[in-house]
C-alpha cells in the first residue's frame, strides 16, 4: 500500500504536463516585485547595520551571487565532505522576455579518495532567441555499485574506483515562445576503472560486460527539444518543462563501440495560491524515462538513479543503487512558505524508481520520502538554501543544495 501511495503521487505529472503554455507563463512577464520579501543577506546587513533601514531595489539588478561553504554525505557512501557551492544568476537581456542565465560551482572532496569540480551553465541570450547549456566534470569518483537491476541486496554491493572527465555542450534556437531546437555534443571519458577489492570480478558480480574495467570513451552528438514555460530554473515558478535528448555515440566520433540513447524529462509546476504570486504554495511533478536503444554502452554510462543531468533523483536513495539499460523515474514535491516574508520555508517530497536488468522492469518500484527546510539566500534571484531529509529501505540522507531539487 505505501509503495501504490507514492507511485501515485508521482504519476500526477503525466496527467497535469498538458495545460495550455500560455495559461501558466506570459511571453512577457511581470518582473516579481521582492521589497516585502527577506532573505539572508537582508539580515547581515541589518546585524552589521548596513542601510538596515532601506529597503533592497531588485528591479534593475542583472547579477546574483550566492555561495555557501558547508560539509555534508556524499553520494555513494564514501562519508562525509567539504562542499563549496556557488550559484550566480543574471539577466542577458530584459527581464520581461528574457530567462534568467545562472553557472553553478559546486567543487567538493571528502578528505581522501574522492574529489570533484563539477559546473553547469544555463544561458538564455536576449528575448530567448537562443538557450545554451554546459555540463564540464572532472571528478575522482570511487562509489559503490549493486550491478543491473534490482536483484542485489542493499548490503551485497562492490566500490569501484575510477576517474571521469565530462564535457556536455548544446545549443538550440527558439523556433515559437516556448519551444526549442538544437544540436549537442557530448563526452563522457571514464579511466582507471578497477574494483576496489581486488578478488571481485566486476564483470560477473555486476552481470555486465562492457566497460568494468580499464578505461571506457564515448563521444556523440545529440538532437534536443525543449519546451520551457518557466522563467528561472534555480527556484522554478509555475509552468512546464519537457526536454528530449536522442544521443547518437558513433566509433568514428572516438567512442569505444557504437550506442544510442534517449532521454525525455517532464516537469510541471502549479501554484496552489495565484493570487499571492510572492509566496511559495506550489506542487511540483517530475517524471524521467532514459534508456540505451542497444548493448553496446559501457557499464558506468547506464542510466542510473542519482545520475541525471543535474543528479538530484533519487533522494533518499543511495546514488548509483539502481543502474540498468532502461530507467522510469517519479517524484512529487509539495513547497510552502512558513513566513510571510519568505525567508523561511519547507518542502515534502516523495520519489519511486524502476530499472531493467533483473526481470522487474515496471513491475518492482523502489520508492523514498523525506522532507526539507528552506531558507531564503538571495531574493533577487529566488534562490534558497535546501536542507533535506530522505529515506529509503536501508538507506537515509541529510542533503544540502543552492537552489531547488528540480
Amino acid at each position: 500500500m505505501f509503495k501504490r501511495l507514492i507511485l501515485l503521487l508521482c504519476l500526477l505529472p503525466t496527467v497535469l504536463f498538458a495545460q495550455n503554455a500560455s495559461d501558466i507563463v506570459p511571453v512577457t512577464k511581470t518582473v516579481q516585485d521582492t521589497a516585502d520579501q527577506t532573505d539572508l543577506i537582508d539580515i547581515a546587513k541589518g546585524l552589521f547595520h548596513i542601510n538596515p533601514t532601506k529597503p533592497r531595489d531588485q528591479k534593475g539588478k542583472k547579477i546574483f551571487f550566492s555561495i555557501i561553504p558547508i560539509g555534508a554525505n556524499v553520494p555513494g557512501g564514501t562519508g562525509r565532505a567539504l562542499i563549496t557551492s556557488t550559484t550566480a544568476g543574471i539577466y542577458l537581456g530584459p527581464r520581461k522576455t528574457t530567462n534568467l542565465s545562472s553557472a553553478s560551482f559546486a567543487p567538493y572532496w571528502d578528505f581522501g579518495s574522492r574529489f570533484g569540480l563539477p559546473l553547469r551553465t544555463s544561458v538564455w541570450l536576449p528575448n530567448n532567441t537562443w538557450t545554451i547549456q554546459g555540463d564540464t566534470r572532472f571528478l575522482v569518483y570511487p562509489q559503490y555499485t549493486w550491478g543491473l537491476g534490482s536483484s542485489h541486496g542493499s548490503d551485497d554491493k562492490a566500490l569501484v574506483n575510477y576517474k571521469y572527465i565530462r564535457f556536455y555542450q548544446s545549443a538550440l534556437k527558439r523556433v515559437t515562445p516556448y519551444f526549442f531546437a538544437g544540436f549537442g555534443y557530448n563526452l563522457d571519458y571514464h579511466f582507471n576503472i578497477n574494483a576496489d577489492d581486488p578478488n571481485i570480478d566486476l564483470a560477473k558480480f555486476t552481470g555486465y560486460q562492457n566497460g568494468v574495467s580499464g578505461h571506457t570513451f564515448s563521444s556523440g552528438i545529440s538532437l534536443n527539444l525543449l519546451y520551457d514555460t518557466r522563467n528561472n530554473s534555480i527556484n522554478p515558478l509555475p509552468g512546464a518543462y519537457a526536454n528530449i535528448v536522442y544521443r547518437v555515440n558513433p566509433v568514428f566520433l572516438g567512442s569505444n563501440t557504437s550506442w544510442h540513447s534517449l532521454y525525455i524529462d517532464l516537469r510541471k509546476y502549479v501554484a496552489l495560491n495565484p493570487a499571492r504570486p510572492n509566496q511559495q504554495n506550489t506542487i511540483a511533478f517530475w517524471s524521467y524515462v532514459w534508456t540505451v536503444i542497444d548493448s553496446n554502452a559501457p557499464y558506468l554510462d547506464l542510466p542510473s538513479v542519482g545520475w541525471d543531468p543535474y543528479n538530484r533523483s533519487g533522494r533518499g536513495i543511495d546514488q548509483n543503487r539502481y543502474r540498468g539499460k532502461s530507467l522510469v523515474y517519479l517524484e512529487s514535491e509539495y513547497r510552502r512558505d512558513i513566513t510571510d516574508n519568505g525567508l523561511l520555508g519547507f518542502v515534502v517530497f516523495a520519489n519511486a524508481n524502476t530499472v531493467s536488468g533483473s526481470g522487474t522492469f515496471l513491475t518492482s518500484w523502489h520508492p523514498a520520502v523525506g522532507t526539507g527546510l528552506r531558507v531564503k539566500f538571495n531574493k533577487g534571484s529566488n534562490t534558497n538554501i535546501g536542507v533535506d531529509y530522505g529515506i529509503s529501505k536501508g538507506y537515509s540522507s541529510i542533503m544540502i543544495n543552492l537552489g531547488e531539487a528540480f
